[in-house]
Formats: structure tokens, sequence, C-alpha cells
């Protein structure tokens, strides 16, 4: 090449050598970060067996009733006691085999009375007078029965209920309202000869009557506005009834 081509290959090198980067400082390499051991945490066996019935079971708690104290009736008041005794006897009473089957029979006597009646009065209407009369007579003799069976059946249910009543005390359960009115108004004779000065009459709340409806307590109501004698319901029994005498 020549001086020439010497020239240009020095002049190549000077460049060369002017456009190189400075060299760069090494920085220093950061520590390695050091590598904690791994915790190994205890495992619910549970989740890595199969359920079974003990642990699908719902965990066993105490009653209701054992957070409370037990029910004891000689905590309650005596008079409280005694009516729930009375009333318990009571209910023995009305199921009584003989008592029963003496409202059964008047019932049937009253029904029968009802029948001859019906078709005394149908014989009657089409002029058949001698057939009218006797169906009539029958239905009296029923009529008569009947009244004979409900007298012993009231009789016997009010010498039960008051064996064992306080003096001053009436119980007229079982009692149909005419019985009672009948039974009360002796009840309150005695007592004014006595001279006392109330009478208690237990009449019930109607919670056995048809329709729970009482129809004893309203009769007997009645009955003592046409005496004029004050009435009034026990405040803690709505089923007895304070009659005051003078």
């Amino acid at each position: 090449m020549g001086i020439f081509g010497d020239i240009f290959q020095a002049i190549v090198r000077v460049f060369s050598s002017s456009a190189a980067p400075p060299a760069r400082s090494e920085v220093p390499a950061k520590p390695a970060r050091q590598q904690q051991p791994s915790v190994q945490r205890p495992q619910d066996q549970r989740h890595h067996r199969r359920k079974t019935a003990d642990d699908l079971r719902v965990p066993w708690k105490k009653p209701f009733e054992s957070l409370t104290t037990p029910f004891d009736k000689q905590s309650l008041p005596q008079t409280r006691r005694e009516g729930d005794r009375r009333l318990e006897q009571n209910q023995i009473n009305q199921n009584n085999e003989h008592y029963v089957a003496l409202r059964a029979d008047a019932t049937r006597e009253g029904d029968l009375m009802a029948q001859c009646y019906r078709q005394s009065h149908e014989a009657y209407q089409q002029g058949q007078g001698a057939l009218a009369k006797e169906l009539s007579e029958k239905g009296g003799e029923h009529k008569r029965r009947m009244e004979r069976l409900n007298a012993e059946a009231g009789a016997w249910i009010f010498r039960e209920n008051n064996l064992d009543c306080k003096p001053g005390e009436v119980d007229l359960h079982g009692l149909y309202v005419k019985e009672a009115i009948m039974y009360a108004e002796g009840a309150i004779e005695k007592a004014q000869r006595r001279g006392d000065l109330e009478i208690r009459l237990i009449v019930g709340k109607g919670l056995h009557s048809n329709g729970h409806v009482a129809k004893i307590k309203p009769a007997l109501e009645e009955l003592m506005k046409r005496r004029s004698l004050p009435a009034d319901a026990d405040p803690n029994n709505a089923g007895l009834l304070i009659v005051r005498l003078k």
C-alpha cells in the first residue's frame, strides 16, 4: 500500500483509541441473602383423612330446662294448690261412670220426648186428635223420666264436689244452669239464716263447656242482680263468685 497505506492505518488507530469508552469502575456485589430454613407447621390430620360420623355429630348441649329451677307445686300459694286439686277432683267426678250414665239416659229421654211432641203436633194438624193426645202423653212420660235422671245426676255431682269444701263455699261444677241456680239459691238462703256476711260460689270458667263459654257464671250474676246482692269475681280466680249477703 506504500506510505499512504501506513498513514491511513496510523490515523485509524488514533481515532480508535480516542473513541473507546472509559473503563467502568467495578461496583462491589451485594452479599447473597441467606435463605431462612422452612418451618414445618403441624398439619390438621382431619383435613387429610376421610370424615367420620364423629366429625359430623353436633356437640351435645345441656337442655333448656337445666338452666331453670325445677317446678315445685309446693311453691305455689296454698289457695292455688287447693284450687288445682279441686279442679282435678271435679274432672274425676264428671267422668264417673254412674254420673255419665245418668246424663246419657236423661239425654236419650229428652230426645224421645221431643220426638213424641213433634209427632203429636203433626197428628193434630192432620185431624188425628186421639193419636195426638196419646203421643203427647208419651212425651210427658219421657219428660218426667228425663227430669228425674237429671235431678239424680245433679244431686250426685253436687254432693261429691262439695265433700271437702270450706264453710261458706259452694261448688257448682258439673251442674246444668237451672240446677246451679236452684242449688245457689238454697245455699244463699242457708247462709243468710246463719248470718254469714258472704258466700263463695265456685262456678268455673267454662273451659269444659261447649264452645268454652261460661254459662253458670252469667246466669248467677243475673240472679244476684234480681236479688239485689252484690257479686264480684275473685280477683285471683275468675271462676269464683263472691256474693255479699249484708
